[in-house]
């Protein structure tokens, strides 16, 4: 820890730091806090490799999952002024796609309208730790058929989106893209460790990302994806350093690439956007960040940078624990602000129970919690507060009923993502005929996909089928009449995509098709065999 800055904030980050591994216990991690260009902290702690006993250091290699996608975006500004100019290179990667395709620029914001690739493969039963390389994912993109919506109007976190771009600047320039981020990022900035680590089996230094936690034990986890612009970035803490020393000693030069990087982004209709290049826009204890964080299996990292306050702060975990919660923690003792916001105490009774948003045929819970209520819709809860007896809301989302406490209906509001869905209350009472549900049903969508229901036992189960094979048999869980989830907690990109909707339509009493969806991947049509 750097001695050159005032007592106070000396001694809140260190009381800050030092209750780290304990409140995120696992194998190592690192974190990195810095201000004004100068690094205030640069630590590790604990094992990048727990059985060879290899130390997590500054110098450690570290596999930064999504945090790529802003180097990506950053290697796409460096080699071309205008990323329209390649709108016609993301047409010919969506070959079966039956509507107008995105272009470069929704690509970069999330605007796409594409599904994710990694939800997608989980319907065409990709195995949870199989392999998932270059083929697999042309496979899974050259599918695409339907947009969820329409280029530019709404946004979704989309993995393929970033792919898409280091796939077309490797086309295009005929350099591997591991070349590319090394001219056009690595070299300037002063990265001097960080690679492309493409293969997600191992990185080359021996560290390690670890499943598990200290009461079952951890384990090395298993991955075994390929992947590039997407989520490829491998780097020790001391290159994130040299990322973040770079991004304040150009924050003054017009064309600097975190300037561009970070640049206000909208929607087709002028409303501004949340996410662009890669990088997330929000507001943390009244300032202005820019940020994102990276999971898989094992590893956990997330970095924000306070323009205003000059201020970074890099988090990395080769373990699950909450990399972003640990970088709030951090940047509130930074600031010299409370941590925990206060909350309501008032509940919104009338608003509890399930729903399925019209739009998209995605199922919401609203449940009780402490200090208002919790809303299952994403891929992890979302803590509503208690505004009044019919209205709730978070940072990102506002519900309330329609017009008076009983009504059916209630709209949910989410201004990052530029839309309004109409949620319709399920029937929860029991009675209807489970048996009928069992069968084989089939999405023309996803070439043929198929998701097979079976009562074993008088239990229901699913699982999904398709190009990348036949996936596990997961119990369902049901919500309602007809409404149920497939839990789909563990996938190839953990910790998405969540649970999984599974809304069954039926004719009279016969059960002809469900309609399948998550938020990463909606409204999938399925039509019994």
């Amino acid at each position: 820890m750097s001695d050159s800055f005032s007592a106070p904030l000396a001694a809140r980050l260190e009381a800050a730091l030092s209750a780290l591994p304990a409140r995120f216990p696992g194998p190592g991690g690192a974190v990195a806090v810095l201000k004004d260009g100068e690094v205030l902290v640069r630590h590790g702690w604990g094992y990048a490799n727990v059985e060879r006993r290899i130390p997590f250091t500054p110098s450690t290699l570290f596999r930064m999952c999504s945090i790529t996608k802003q180097f990506t975006c950053a290697t796409l500004l460096d080699l071309y002024d205008d990323p329209s100019e390649l709108d016609a290179d993301v047409d010919a990667r969506l070959p079966q796609l039956d509507e107008p395709s995105p272009g470069m620029l929704h690509l970069a914001h999330n605007q796409s309208g594409l599904r994710d690739y990694w939800a997608v493969a989980m319907l065409h039963g990709a195995p949870i730790e199989g392999y998932f390389g270059d083929r697999e994912a042309r496979r899974v993109i050259d599918g695409t058929r339907t947009l969820q919506f329409q280029p530019g109007t709404s946004y979704s976190y989309v993995n393929q989106n970033f792919r898409l771009i280091s796939d077309i600047l490797q086309d295009r320039t005929g350099r591997s893209f591991a070349e590319l981020l090394q001219t056009s990022i690595f070299n300037p900035v002063g990265m001097e460790r960080a690679i492309l680590a493409a293969e997600t089996r191992a990185m080359p230094d021996g560290t390690v990302g670890y499943e598990g936690t200290v009461e079952s034990g951890f384990r090395p986890a298993v991955n075994n994806i390929w992947w590039t612009g997407d989520a490829g970035l491998g780097a020790s803490l001391d290159d994130m350093i040299a990322w973040e020393r770079f991004i304040d000693a150009t924050r003054e030069a017009p064309g600097s690439l975190y300037r561009r990087l970070t640049m206000p982004v909208t929607f087709s209709n002028g409303q501004p956007a949340p996410y662009g290049f890669g990088l997330q826009r929000t507001t943390m204890f009244g300032r202005d960040v820019t940020m994102h964080g990276g999971a898989l299996r094992g590893w956990r990292s997330h970095r924000l940078h306070v323009a205003s306050e000059r201020l970074s702060v890099v988090v990395m975990f080769n373990h699950m624990s909450a990399a972003q919660v640990a970088s709030a923690q951090i940047l509130a003792a930074a600031l010299g602000v409370p941590y925990e916001p206060e909350r309501s105490t008032q509940q919104p009774t009338a608003l509890y129970g399930t729903y399925l948003e019209r739009e998209t045929g995605l199922s919401a819970r609203i449940e009780p919690a402490p200090g208002g209520a919790k809303l299952r819709y994403l891929m992890v809860p979302e803590l509503l507060e208690g505004i009044s007896a019919t209205r709730a809301e978070a940072g990102a989302v506002v519900v309330k009923t329609q017009e008076t406490a009983d009504s059916p209906e209630a709209v949910m509001e989410r201004p990052g993502e530029n839309r309004t869905g109409i949620l319709a209350r399920c029937d929860e009472t029991t009675g209807e005929d489970i048996a009928e549900l069992a069968g084989v049903y089939r999405c023309e969508e996803l070439d043929e996909a198929e998701v097979t229901i079976e009562l074993a036992g008088g239990v229901v189960y699913g699982g999904f089928s398709g190009i990348l094979g036949d996936g596990r048999m997961e119990m369902l869980q049901r919500l309602a009449k007809d409404v149920w989830v497939l839990p789909c907690p563990r996938a190839l990109d953990h910790t998405a995509p969540g649970d999984w909707t599974l809304a069954f339509e039926r004719q009279g009493s016969s059960v002809t098709a469900v309609r399948v969806g998550c938020w990463l991947a909606r409204d999938l049509m399925y039509q019994r065999v």
